[in-house]
């Protein structure tokens, strides 16, 4: 029976930097909430950063096109756009990595 290897440390390391990038715009969105569409992003932000979704970034980055479409459409406020674009160069970041063979 074979076991499956622990990530290497660059895997662990740009996953861990889009995770916790969510996690941020996550925070944002809730301390700025109010705004019409906050709660719809929220949970597209959820499902986004899920460990689940973390393992298939293009499920990831399909849920980050929807919540970025509710976030500029709904006029979020500046400081959580800062941390949707902090996302996306995380995720560009990641898929970048995943084409250069070095995420599974």
């Amino acid at each position: 029976m074979a076991f499956d290897k622990e990530p290497v440390g660059y895997e662990k390391t740009v996953l861990s930097d889009l995770q916790g990038s969510w996690q941020n715009l996550r925070d944002t969105v809730v301390k700025h909430a109010g705004y019409t569409g906050w709660e719809r992003a929220l949970l597209h932000i959820d499902e986004g950063m899920s460990w689940e979704s973390v393992r298939n970034l293009q499920y990831m980055s399909k849920c980050l096109l929807l919540v970025r479409n509710i976030l500029i459409q709904d006029k979020a406020p500046k400081e959580v756009l800062f941390w949707l674009e902090e996302v996306n160069r995380m995720m560009d970041v990641a898929l970048h990595t995943l084409r250069k063979g070095e995420v599974d």
